[in-house]
């Protein structure tokens, strides 16, 4: 297992490099300006929108605009902003952060380009029924002599779009927070193998479902975990709140003052923070544009400035308040190769046991929204590829590979997303960069419009 470990390292490291930090953070970079901020001008109509004040029923898609978004932060608001963030800032420092900022912001453009791409080439599956994501993208709006990019990111997606991560981490707080006081070891024979049956047995009622029950699920249990998750933060902040400005401080001052543990170089900095904020909110990776693919508009532009304010709140917020929670209580200096026992150790220092009982409810709770989005992302790469006749095969194999995420290390489980999730931005964003000009003449039709109609 060492071995394979090593091996999943080398192929990560070698993916996200220079060329991909160009491609993800330089195609956000180019889709902010080209814009000219366009979208950022209307994120309260984009509330709106949320809301519901344009809501047609008749219109065609599957899930609403919240449920969309919903079921997109569900598969984004996960182990990344909980462990993830602890991982990296033992990996580059506090400078980390500020990085995950800059990526998230820029994350924020790619969202509105590639998300009104997903709605405004949409296409059929095998059953005739609409679908959206980068590969429908490229199949409809590039056209068939740019398929082997869309069979890259379906083959991609079904190797990234795993609950792997989430599994192994939702094992590891139960066990450190559940079962070790009662003095039962996670690494006994059979105890990690016994709750990664659990859960794949809750995840397939779900799952099964399909988009409907999933969107259904992840519109409630979004928000409540969203707010249980802040009241713990914002209470271990609270008891901390002397040492807020002087961890913001030093986020801003190690920005470019880069670590041994990081590389030692400011681009092996920026590289860590552009890698965990996409393992994080997402941008430019393709898995959103599925979600939100379905959602009931005939209005791409409209669905591009709901899927804009997902980089914002799950990293923006949610991974900033994890990232203040680990600096003000100092274990980011502990180190340690597992996240989520520091994430543990914070929430315990400050809070004692109820700290311990709201992250393990935050965590389950992050950990089975997750899979459940991850679910139709990875069935929607496999029926792309296969067609929808098997649908059944990858509900078996999606169930199976809980349990194989529950069991195997931490480390395997990180390399093998981490390859996905890189290769998949490659058709995601070069897609999105060649049809960008089609999302600005949407854009200008569309906000033309709004205006017309004040």
């Amino acid at each position: 297992m060492k071995e394979i470990g090593e091996v999943l390292s080398a192929i990560s490291n070698f993916i996200w490099d220079v060329p991909l930090l160009i491609l993800l953070m330089g195609g956000g970079f180019y889709f902010l300006f080209y814009s000219r901020f366009i979208p950022f001008r209307y994120f309260w109509h984009a509330t709106n929108v949320l809301r519901g004040k344009y809501d047609n029923p008749n219109e065609p898609g599957y899930i609403t605009h919240f449920q969309a978004l919903s079921s997109s932060l569900a598969a984004t608001i996960g182990m990344g902003n909980i462990s993830g963030v602890a991982l990296a800032l033992v990996a580059g420092g506090p400078g980390v952060l500020f990085w995950m900022w800059v990526s998230a912001f820029v994350g924020m453009a790619t969202k509105f380009f590639t998300c009104t791409l997903a709605v405004m080439y949409r296409g059929k599956d095998a059953d005739g029924n609409l679908q959206g994501g980068p590969m429908y993208v490229i199949r409809e709006g590039l056209g068939k002599k740019w398929m082997p990019l869309a069979v890259m990111f379906c083959v991609a997606g079904f190797l990234g779009a795993t609950p792997i991560f989430q599994a192994n981490q939702m094992v590891d707080v139960i066990g450190q927070v559940v079962l070790m006081p009662m003095s039962i070891s996670v690494e006994a024979y059979g105890v990690r193998l016994v709750i990664g049956v659990v859960m794949a047995f809750l995840a397939g009622l779900v799952i099964i479902g399909g988009i409907q029950r999933i969107g259904a699920v992840a519109s409630r249990l979004v928000p409540a975990m969203v707010l249980i998750y802040s009241v713990c933060v914002i209470s271990i902040l609270f008891i901390h709140a002397d040492q807020i400005l002087g961890a913001l401080s030093l986020v801003f001052q190690e920005a470019f003052q880069p670590r041994a543990i990081a590389g030692g170089t400011l681009l092996a900095l920026i590289i860590e923070g552009g890698k965990r904020a996409s393992f994080s909110n997402e941008a430019g990776i393709g898995t959103a544009p599925m979600m939100h693919g379905a959602a009931k508009t005939n209005e791409p532009v409209r669905e591009g400035l709901v899927a804009m304010m997902g980089p914002a709140i799950d990293t923006l917020v949610v991974c900033t308040m994890t990232g203040l929670c680990i600096l003000v209580t100092g274990l980011w200096k502990v180190g340690g190769s597992d996240g989520i026992a520091l994430t543990a150790q914070a929430f315990e220092q400050s809070l004692g046991t109820m700290g311990s009982i709201g992250l393990v409810v935050s965590v389950l709770i992050f950990g089975f929204t997750t899979i459940f989005g991850m679910a139709f992302y990875g069935r929607q790469c496999f029926e792309f590829l296969a067609g929808t006749k098997y649908t059944h095969l990858f509900h078996y194999w999606y169930v199976l590979i809980i349990v194989v995420g529950a069991v195997v290390s931490l480390e395997v489980v990180v390399n093998v997303i981490f390859i996905g999730f890189g290769l998949m931005a490659i058709p995601t964003v070069t897609s999105a960069i060649l049809l960008s000009p089609k999302v600005m003449q949407a854009s200008k039709r569309y906000f033309s419009s709004l205006k017309n109609s004040k």
